[in-house]
């Protein structure tokens, strides 16, 4: 059985918000601008359409995309956080 982790210190835990809050908002944007050469565009004026709805998808994907990216350099640079 191993041993239990100790928690993670509060400054490496703010990098990982931290993280996650930008990649979050830049792969948002780069989903929007993805969406956007596809001619999906989420904020279309015909309300919601298909092609609103996944431009809204890949606004979404682009920003959990981002967080789980975060996560996965936070993982890999100090170990995964104690729960």
């Amino acid at each position: 059985m191993s041993q239990p982790q100790a928690p993670h210190p509060v400054g490496q835990l703010l990098k990982l918000g931290v993280a996650q809050a930008v990649l979050f908002v830049a792969g948002a944007l780069l989903g929007r601008w993805i969406g956007l050469q596809l001619g999906l565009d989420a904020f279309g004026p015909n309300g919601y359409g298909n092609r609103e709805i996944f431009g809204i998808l890949l606004i979404g994907v682009g920003g959990g995309g981002g967080v789980q990216l975060a996560r996965a350099w936070y993982d890999r640079k100090y170990g995964k956080p104690q729960r």
